[in-house]
């Protein structure tokens, strides 16, 4: 078993008689069809349909909802869904006393979730407030999520600045496509139905190691992305993939500052980086 404490993530918890039908209402993933023993990615949107808050969501008890997300991002959180509540019976509270601990190369043992971020073959949970011993670190945890093209706000994305369809929400349940009206949701169902997803978080590899997280991709002098989570020679990156499928059919280098690259999107997507992709969802 491999754990690591995530000292940079909390909980809140949202939980009351309406908590159910005011979060399907306002997140962008599916809460009604929610199972308990799972942590389904999601996210709070813009109007413009940009991800304003992303985080896993998570079932306790009978009308509760427990929301893992980035420590920093916690009381704008509350306050936003403070805003969006209004009358509804619902209360809001930041759960201090529960650690976040992520679990790999485990079978499922009880108490945990389900981490559905990841969708390939590496099955991933999370443990609250468990205290389990540490086995793992955070390089480790930076690989695993890397080698499944598994990506977090800050360390692959800026808040504000990505749609779901960039981080891969559209394809691994952080986007509910039949639920009906959710924030942003006229601009997310018209990327998806008109396919017009130009950038993803892909797979890079180099033969030397990567340079930092925040360099340019380029092709030819032009930003083609920008990377994300680094370890040693392989990372995500942030990429737009016309301009990365274009680069490879011209057999064009693509490079991290002065280091050329492969670049490759996860498997468990089902799409690829060519000039005309028909893959699923039309990117």
């Amino acid at each position: 078993m491999r754990c690591v404490t995530l000292a940079d993530r909390t909980l809140v918890r949202i939980a009351g008689d309406d908590a159910q039908h005011f979060l399907q209402d306002v997140v962008s993933c599916g809460v009604e069809d929610l199972p308990h023993g799972e942590a389904r990615p999601g996210a709070l949107l813009s109007p413009q349909g940009k991800i304003l808050f992303a985080f896993l969501i998570s079932r306790e008890g009978d009308d509760g909802f427990v929301f893992e997300l980035d420590r920093g991002a916690v009381q704008p959180f509350m306050q936003r869904m403070t805003m969006y509540r209004l009358r509804v019976k619902a209360d809001i509270e930041e759960l201090t006393d529960r650690p976040v601990q992520a679990v790999w190369d485990s079978a499922h043992q009880e108490g945990w979730l389900r981490d559905r971020r990841f969708q390939g073959s590496q099955a991933a949970f999370r443990a609250y407030g468990q205290g389990l011993a540490e086995t793992a670190s955070l390089s480790d945890y930076d690989l695993l999520r890397i080698e499944n093209g598994v990506c977090e706000d800050g360390s692959d994305y800026l808040l504000g600045d990505a749609f779901p369809h960039d981080v891969l929400m559209d394809l691994n349940e952080g986007v509910s496509f039949s639920k009906g009206c959710f924030v942003g949701q006229e601009v997310v169902s018209r990327m998806q139905h008109r396919g017009t997803a130009r950038r993803r978080i892909a797979i890079v590899e180099a033969s030397s190691p990567l340079p930092e997280t925040g360099a340019p991709l380029t092709v030819n002098g032009r930003a083609v992305g920008s990377l994300g989570t680094v370890h040693a020679r392989t990372g995500l990156a942030l990429v737009r993939t016309d301009k990365v499928a274009a680069a490879l059919a011209d057999k064009a280098p693509v490079l991290a500052d002065d280091t050329e690259v492969s670049v490759r999107l996860p498997e468990w997507t089902g799409l690829s980086l060519q000039p005309a992709d028909s893959a699923k969802n039309g990117d």
